[in-house]
């Protein structure tokens, strides 16, 4: 006699609760607040660990190889930290840009001028600022490009938690900017770090890019056809010299952005009941993935700076720390705000009628917070030279973290200042003083 089905149900049920579950976090992950959050836990962690008593074990955990000799895939820890994690970091940042240039602000050429010439502003001033404070040093010249990338995870994460009452357009002036910040930094990570390039390699990574074009456009969306090619673009772009990050960054803008009525999954549950597109879907899938787990791991891995002996004294004397902790406390905020300003002033751009020149100064002193692409940037930098690394770390993390504590005194103020607005305006029109939602 047959069994009956009864005794399936708990187990099904139960795996429904577990799906239930898995995508109530990913949902959590995929929260600005949350990700920078685990950002700053991880990172904390790492700088802990390094400083110890189990400081050997941090090290042996880091320089621990992993992976064949072949396609030279044998790599330490913290280096499938910093070129394979990132990479779906970089990719998410990818479909993010190529969602601006299509719906955002990046697609109306008036409303993107003052955001992308602050985030050019933003990568410039900071270099200046850099070079001036690091003049004479023997090895100032490596690092040069460190102070120029804001963290969009942690920027937007903390404008979410500090700025409730802040208008809707100053974060989408962040995020457009952010993102350009990170197709510059993407940039010159390709052109100034790349010691050198295996052409028969680049050669091969730009065949199957092509080949992950033509896909997209005939919407063949098989993942049995698009991981596996995805994969061998990272691996060729890592063997051919430029750093692996750029192929996140490619596929995220080569994934087909477009709404169509047919042909694409429907959205998960929790997400519009509307088709989205497979860029759309690969972010969401990947997001919480990139938050949760790729981008706490590097933190994890890089921020592991070792602030005993003289090291703490030389974050403050020495010039290299001091020149990049000033590139983003001084020059992120400068170049930011005064691209915004010297733009409205000279062209006919304008500012959103919505924000004050009091909001731009407050969020462009938040973009002085790099922490992770910096970080990648600093080991790019200073990787033959560890004592400078780990001081450059050292600069970065000073230098977000003054940007940040003096980013959120100011945005503060702003909050109150629109809560306050909103709470009088309320008043006006006879309605209940509930502030601004």
């Amino acid at each position: 006699m047959t069994p009956p089905d009864r005794p399936a149900v708990p187990f099904r049920a139960f795996a429904r609760l577990r799906r239930i579950e898995r995508r109530h976090v990913a949902e959590v992950l995929r929260t600005e607040t949350v990700g920078g959050a685990l950002l700053i836990v991880f990172a904390l962690l790492g700088l802990l660990w390094a400083n110890s008593p189990w400081r050997a074990s941090y090290d042996t955990v880091k320089n621990t190889v992993v992976g064949p000799h072949l396609w030279h895939l044998d790599l330490t820890l913290a280096d499938w930290a910093a070129d394979f994690l990132l990479a779906f970091f970089f990719l998410v940042a990818g479909i993010e840009l190529k969602h601006e240039l299509q719906a955002g602000e990046l697609s109306n050429p008036r409303a993107a001028v003052l955001p992308v010439v602050s985030a050019l502003c933003g990568m410039v001033v900071p270099i200046g600022v850099y070079l001036a404070v690091s003049a004479g040093h023997a090895n100032a010249g490596s690092g040069w490009a460190v102070p120029t990338a804001t963290d969009i995870a942690f920027a937007l994460a903390v404008l979410a938690v500090v700025g409730q009452n802040l208008p809707s357009a100053l974060r989408a002036f962040l995020l457009t900017l952010a993102v350009v910040d990170d197709l510059g930094a993407i940039i010159i990570i390709a052109v100034a770090y790349t010691a050198s390039i295996d052409a028969a390699a680049l050669a091969i990574a730009a065949l199957l890019l092509v080949a992950f074009y033509v896909l997209q456009r005939k919407r063949i969306t098989s993942l049995w056809l698009n991981v596996p090619l995805g994969l061998a673009i990272w691996i060729a772009v890592h063997a051919s010299g430029v750093h692996a990050t750029v192929a996140g960054v490619a596929i995220g803008l080569m994934l087909h952005g477009r709404h169509h009525g047919d042909g694409y999954a429907e959205a998960d549950e929790g997400r519009d009941h509307e088709p989205q597109s497979p860029a759309e879907n690969v972010q969401w899938v990947l997001q919480p993935f990139s938050a949760g787990f790729c981008v706490p791991v590097f933190a994890i891995m890089s921020a592991g700076v070792y602030i005993g002996g003289k090291t703490l004294g030389s974050l403050v004397s020495n010039q290299i720390p001091l020149a990049i902790a000033a590139g983003l406390f001084v020059g992120k905020a400068v170049g930011v705000f005064g691209g915004a300003y010297l733009t409205a002033r000279f062209t006919r751009a304008e500012l959103s009628d919505e924000l004050r020149w009091r909001d731009i100064a407050a969020v462009s002193t938040l973009t002085g917070v790099g922490f992770t692409v910096s970080l990648l940037i600093s080991e790019l930098a200073f990787t033959d030279t560890p004592e400078l690394l780990n001081l450059a770390k050292g600069g970065v993390l000073l230098g977000s973290l003054v940007s940040a504590l003096v980013a959120v005194v100011l945005l503060r103020r702003r909050d109150r200042f629109y809560d306050q607005l909103c709470i009088a305006e309320a008043e006006e029109d006879g309605e209940p003083a509930l502030g601004r939602e």
